[in-house]
């Protein structure tokens, strides 16, 4: 059964108070409240609402997509937000009729990336979603053309990170947006149209531990007394931070805040009654400033020789320092070596 007048329009802000309590009174799960990039959906028909819709961010962590996207550790967190999650799909009381889900489907997949794009400056090229075989079996994506692409493994996310208890493992769904999606999304370089903002990485484990003995041997510029942080465990998380994406104290800080307990143990944070606690803004700012720029990029230089290698390319640039004045009254001229997947600095040139 086709229906002439069926179409799908993002959820007015004056219908959300609407859209959120259907969803939490008809969906097993209940609404989720808008966090990151999300867009609403209704699907209408003759101004009567049908379903509901909402796309979101996509999972952190979901290893049976990942192998089949192909794409590297180190390329994965940078283009994460190239992957919607179709987090909610609620068909109303009263409007269940046959075909009726997969024209909606066909419905949303013709018109996110355009909404996408508009709303959030960037396209989408593959789409995901997880139905519990508890309830479903996923028929509604099967007959839209999702692919089903293996299992969870049943861990829920939660505050600390990841729940130690197995719950119930999901069937995983995808539906490329493009012929290409797969190839684009794994290939070394991604295209300039697909990015989403700055360079962004996310560190291993093992390189969040690696980092601090880098840093030992740098001369601390401050007062022994009230040194609460050693200066290694603030010139780790700060670099930590910048390969991540972040810029400005402000920015580190707030990644740094952010962290959980394991990750700022990996940092030799300094422990009181039994948690581990992280720098203010004021004493990363005051590190930065007085530390020795030559022993710190020699630091940095280290840790990129023993790590670097991991980036598959390099993109050599340059600028002209603003009010940087040399003593003929020239400005400075940088010339650097940044790797395309780390976004690190191997080498400057004045």
């Amino acid at each position: 059964m086709k229906y002439p007048a069926l179409q799908i329009r993002v959820v007015h802000p004056s219908e959300e108070a609407l859209f959120q309590s259907l969803m939490n009174k008809h969906h097993y799960l209940g609404a989720l409240p808008k966090i990151s990039d999300t867009i609403w959906y209704v699907a209408t028909s003759d101004d009567q609402w049908l379903a509901l819709l909402t796309f979101s961010a996509s999972a952190l962590r979901c290893s049976a997509r990942d192998q089949w996207i192909g794409w590297d550790y180190r390329h994965q967190f940078d283009r994460l937000k190239l992957v919607v999650n179709n987090s909610r799909f609620l068909i109303l009381p009263g409007s269940h009729y046959k075909n009726l889900g997969s024209q909606i489907l066909s419905l949303s997949r013709k018109r996110i990336q355009q909404d996408w794009v508009e709303r959030f400056g960037y396209p989408v090229l593959l789409l995901e979603t997880f139905v519990d075989p508890t309830f479903f079996t996923g028929t509604v994506y099967r007959a839209s053309n999702w692919i089903e692409v293996g299992k969870t493994k049943g861990y829920r996310r939660s505050g600390k990170g990841y729940s130690k208890k197995i719950h119930s493992q999901k069937l995983i769904f995808l539906q490329p947006l493009q012929r290409n999606s797969r190839q684009l999304l794994s290939r070394p370089v991604l295209h300039e149209r697909y990015h989403s903002g700055r360079v962004r990485m996310k560190l291993r484990a093992a390189h969040q531990d690696s980092l601090y003995d880098y840093f030992r041997e740098i001369d601390d510029p401050r007062r022994a007394q009230g040194r609460k942080h050693p200066l290694p465990t603030v010139l780790a998380l700060v670099a930590a931070a910048i390969l991540c994406g972040m810029r400005g104290y402000k920015d580190i800080h707030l990644w740094v805040d952010n962290l959980g307990q394991k990750s700022l143990a990996r940092f030799r944070c300094r422990k009181r009654q039994g948690k581990y606690e992280s720098p203010s803004r004021t004493v990363i700012r005051n590190v930065m400033i007085g530390v020795s720029p030559a022993q710190l990029n020699q630091s940095l230089a280290a840790w990129n020789e023993q790590y670097g290698s991991e980036d598959d390319s390099l993109a050599i640039d340059g600028k002209t320092m603003c009010n940087a004045i040399d003593g003929n009254g020239h400005q400075t001229h940088i010339m650097s070596a940044i790797g395309h997947d780390s976004g690190g600095c191997y080498a400057q040139k004045k």
